[in-house]
């Protein structure tokens, strides 16, 4: 029994892991592509949604039938809305304001507002330790908004690309908080068929005139195997290995790896000339971080 426990928990870490790394280096994917100017971010995540959309059903064909009750139907629109649409379209919109790294950094926040909302709506305790990992990653974010106003270029930050990346880890946060008794009901599959599904049907109407502009044909290679990438790994892939992570292993854990993005956006865009590091960078990712980490600490012993 223990042996089996423990090759669960493994194959929990080996795809929470995996999917982070993805998101880590869809950061930088989606970074370039904004760069490019060449598809605008709706319809990106049109492309996305479709894509996934289209996966997440012909895997369904494979797996036994699971029938959603109608009175969930409204339940998953509105779940797709925040935790697909507007999650997405924020952060595809804020990454052309926003440098890759100062990016990923905005994304460790996630853990802190998921436990503020876990708060209001489920009623967990607010701790001192938590209040003061809030604090702590708050001073971060506020000390990047005063120090990421660049001399402009495809790499530079401004306020406005921050505030769309808060919206962004909101809006997730948010859907797991509201939504999460709605995820443990249903398989993976079925869940995330539905919810790309609405999430696509809602994007076409704001997409149509721009899927109709843009020439396909005319993308030049990368962008289109940076657009491959983002369809199949950054969406299909981690959003199947996410919730397969959530079953095996707890929360905390899972959060705990949204700490590889800054590292992993960080080195790759280095690498590939489209950031630099700066110490105003490393004081408020160590600041945010450092939040986060005080947060989990407190929640992991509280449970």
């Amino acid at each position: 029994m223990s042996l089996t426990k423990n090759r669960e928990q493994l194959a929990g870490h080996l795809a929470v892991g995996g999917a982070y790394v993805i998101f880590g280096l869809n950061v930088v994917c989606c970074k370039d592509i904004a760069n490019s100017a060449l598809v605008s971010p709706m319809v990106l995540f049109t492309l996305r949604a479709a894509g996934a959309s289209a996966l997440f059903w012909l895997l369904s064909l494979f797996q036994p039938k699971e029938k959603v009750e109608r009175a969930d139907f409204p339940r998953i629109a509105l779940a797709s809305f925040l935790g697909l649409f507007l999650t997405q379209v924020t952060f595809l919109v804020g990454i052309a304001h926003t440098s890759a790294i100062d990016a990923a950094i905005m994304g460790t926040l996630g853990p802190i507002f998921t436990m503020f909302f876990a708060f209001l709506f489920a009623k967990e305790p607010i701790t001192g330790k938590k209040a003061g990992g809030v604090a702590l990653s708050f001073a971060g974010i506020l000390f990047l908004i005063f120090n990421s106003v660049h001399s402009g270029g495809a790499g530079a930050t401004d306020p406005w690309g921050i505030v769309l990346l808060l919206a962004n880890s909101l809006s997730f946060s948010l859907y797991l908080a509201l939504f999460r008794p709605l995820i443990a009901k249903y398989s993976v599959v079925t869940f995330m068929k539905w919810m790309f599904l609405f999430s696509l049907v809602l994007a076409l109407p704001l997409s149509a005139r721009g899927l109709l502009e843009t020439d396909f044909a005319a993308l030049p290679a990368k962008v289109g195997w940076e657009i491959g990438y983002l369809v199949f790994f950054a969406t299909f892939v981690a959003y199947f290995l996410i919730p397969f992570g959530q079953k095996r292993i707890r929360p905390t854990l899972v959060s705990m790896y949204s700490y590889m993005q800054p590292i992993l956006a960080t080195v790759v865009s280095i690498v590939l000339g489209m950031d630099f590091i700066t110490w105003q960078k490393v004081l408020a990712t160590a600041l945010v971080v450092g939040g986060v980490l005080l947060v989990n600490k407190s929640r992991a012993r509280a449970s």
